[in-house]
């Protein structure tokens, strides 16, 4: 090298890496730019859309920031739902009368954010999902416009909120016991069916999976059957009221059958099962001709059937027409009743077809354990109502009616 070359350094050139500074966090001043957004507009909710549109503001760091806006005003302090140091305005949710007509246009105008933005979807959830497991926070009049806005939501079928986000939050013990749910609930139920049907409202609760729990809401002093009708007609909500009694009433039927079915398929003491039965049909005050389709499916249900041979099938099925008619005749006290079960064999029948050749064994087998008098058979046949299979069952019973028939004439 000579003296004139300048010297050089060898070897590979690193790359430095430019690294990503994030701006810092900011929501108070993101807070006090929404707000002055809805001051520069005096609450024009229409305008504040289309300010809220065309502005710069970061919205998808600050969703939750700017629902604290629309619902109370402006940013409220960590963990709680009172309003932290900064700009507030007057035209918020909470701010509005307890009114549909007061907030409805606020629903709108969420609706319309969210079409813009479908991201703030979940910042929604978040807010709601807080506020709702704060109640306790609000003043009286202050929950029922949450209620009001909630029920308008679901109404307007804001956006993508999921059912699960309101009510599930709702379902805290402390909130339940001092009936803050209760009263947010009723609020919610009785503006919501103003615009829609009670099968709308079943929907919605089953998808937030409390349809099967409505007495969750109640306090428990008061979280009973009884005190849901008395609390709900109170309010005005008989259909409610009514579609609880038949919810109740299915799953009392549904483990009664099930019940049954396990004493019968394990063959417990006839004894044991006729008390069993009374027992739940007083539980469940079940009225009687319920009672006696719902043996008559106990006792197929616990039938033991056998694949494709016909003949072993209708076997066990007599034989356990057989061993179980005493349970039937507890039950079966009067013609009507006996009529009842008759058209409930008969409809097995028509639609099983391992049973649809049994009808007249069945019906010689009950008759012949005192379960069907014969006037009842008789009345079946001459004038029976039910048409499903009828012609056929008639003519496979034809001489069995015509020995009957005979052995009346001899007598």
């Amino acid at each position: 090298m000579s003296s004139k070359e300048k010297p050089t350094l060898g070897g590979t050139r690193i790359k430095t890496r430019k690294r990503n500074i994030a701006a810092p966090l900011d929501p108070a001043a993101f807070s006090d730019a929404v707000v002055q957004i809805y001051l520069d507009n005096a609450g024009d909710l229409e305008l504040v859309a289309k300010s809220i549109e065309s502005s710069e503001l970061n919205f998808s760091r600050y969703g939750d920031t700017f629902f604290e806006v629309v619902f109370i005003g402006g940013r409220t302090q960590p963990g709680t739902t009172k309003p932290d140091e900064g700009e507030r305005h007057p035209y918020s949710i909470i701010d509005s009368e307890p009114k549909r007509e007061a907030i409805l246009p606020s629903v709108i105008y969420i609706q319309k954010i969210l079409r813009r933005k479908p991201f703030l979807i979940k910042n929604l959830e978040n807010v709601m999902r807080r506020f709702l497991q704060s109640l306790e926070l609000f003043e009286e009049n202050e929950r029922k416009k949450l209620a009001i806005f909630t029920a308008l939501a679901f109404s307007q079928k804001l956006s993508g909120l999921p059912p699960e986000t309101v009510f599930q939050p709702l379902l805290k013990d402390n909130l339940v016991a001092k009936g803050l749910v209760l009263s947010f609930i009723t609020d919610f139920f009785k503006e919501y069916l103003i615009d829609n049907n009670l099968d709308d409202l079943i929907s919605i609760l089953k998808r937030g999976k409390v349809e099967d729990n409505l007495l969750d809401f109640l306090p428990s002093a008061k979280r009973s059957p009884e005190g849901f009708s008395e609390h709900f007609t109170k309010e005005g909500l008989v259909a409610l009221v009514e579609y609880n009694d038949k919810k109740i009433f299915e799953v009392k039927l549904k483990d009664m059958k099930s019940t049954l079915t396990t004493q019968l398929t394990e063959k417990a003491d006839i004894s044991e099962v006729i008390e069993t039965a009374k027992q739940r049909v007083k539980d469940a005050k079940l009225p009687d001709t319920d009672i006696v389709r719902i043996l008559w499916d106990v006792i197929m249900d616990a039938v033991q059937w056998s694949g494709k041979n016909q003949q072993q099938n209708a076997n066990a099925a007599l034989r356990q027409v057989k061993t179980w008619a005493k349970l039937l005749n507890t039950f079966c006290i009067n013609g009507k009743l006996e009529l009842e079960l008759l058209y409930k064999v008969q409809m097995q029948c028509y639609e099983d077809t391992k049973l649809m050749k049994l009808f007249p064994e069945i019906v010689r087998s009950l008759y012949d354990q005192d379960v069907l008098a014969e006037d009842t058979i008789l009345h079946w046949f001459r004038k029976g109502s039910n048409p499903k299979g009828r012609q056929t069952f008639v003519k496979a019973l034809e001489p069995f009616v015509n020995w009957l028939e005979e052995a009346e004439e001899e007598e």
